[in-house]
């Protein structure tokens, strides 16, 4: 039976990068590794509720720089900046290295893989039918922008005694186009019945130039293009 590949490890280094860039002697980078893994786990369960995309860690000399890509910031930074500063410093003690921390904002959410996995993934757990969630997520996307959408939702659904699997889509999904710009996004549904599993592709153009950091420069342009767009139309 054939099997999908991850989208995102596929294109790396063609028009995706990685989420750990940093370069360590043979003896440091088992340590370093699981460091990047305790400080993801961490964040992600610290930061349930500011709608975390991805966690990009970066290893300068001495240092961590740590940024995370938000759709709700000021979940993150807090009143004044306090919540960021107790986050720091709590982070400064996973690592010995010197911690910095970025905040960046994720303006379309809607299409964003992980952030539509994460949300449907918390109707399941609200009891909201499945079908409902997967094509609202889907219209959401469609209207924002996506080229292409596919959802899949895989376990007991609807509390049903045998565990299936259901699909939607919506556009056009490439999968083995190199060139084009796929985010891929998984979550789990703890419900009462056992867990549920959501992935999520979203298609959104292609990438015709040979440049790891592509798709990550192209979302920052286009959030920046949006925000002068309505500042326009203001």
């Amino acid at each position: 039976m054939g099997q999908k590949v991850n989208p995102t490890g596929l294109r790396l280094g063609i028009n995706r990068t990685w989420d750990s860039r940093w370069f360590a002697n043979t003896g440091d980078y088992g340590n370093l590794l699981h460091e990047d893994l305790k400080i993801r786990e961490f964040l992600m369960e610290e930061l349930k509720q500011a709608a975390v995309s991805k966690i990009v860690i970066e290893r300068p000399h001495k240092k961590c720089r740590i940024t995370i890509h938000s759709a709700r910031p000021g979940i993150v930074i807090g009143k004044k900046g306090a919540d960021i500063e107790k986050l720091r410093k709590k982070l400064g003690a996973m690592t010995d290295a010197e911690t910095h921390i970025n905040i960046v904002e994720v303006r379309k959410p809607e299409t964003d893989a992980a952030l539509v996995a994460q949300s449907i993934a918390q109707q399941l757990e609200r009891r909201v039918a499945f079908r409902r969630a997967m094509k609202r997520a889907v219209q959401s996307a469609m209207r924002l922008g996506a080229e292409g959408i596919r959802i899949n939702c895989s376990g007991r659904l609807g509390g049903a005694e045998i565990a299936r699997m259901e699909w939607y889509r919506e556009g056009r999904v490439p999968l083995h186009t190199l060139r084009a710009d796929v985010d891929y996004g998984t979550a789990e549904a703890h419900t009462a019945y056992g867990v549920c599993g959501v992935k999520v592709w979203i298609f959104k153009g292609e990438i015709l130039e040979h440049d790891p950091m592509a798709s990550e420069r192209r979302a920052v342009e286009g959030e920046s293009q949006g925000s002068q767009r309505r500042r326009e139309h203001a």
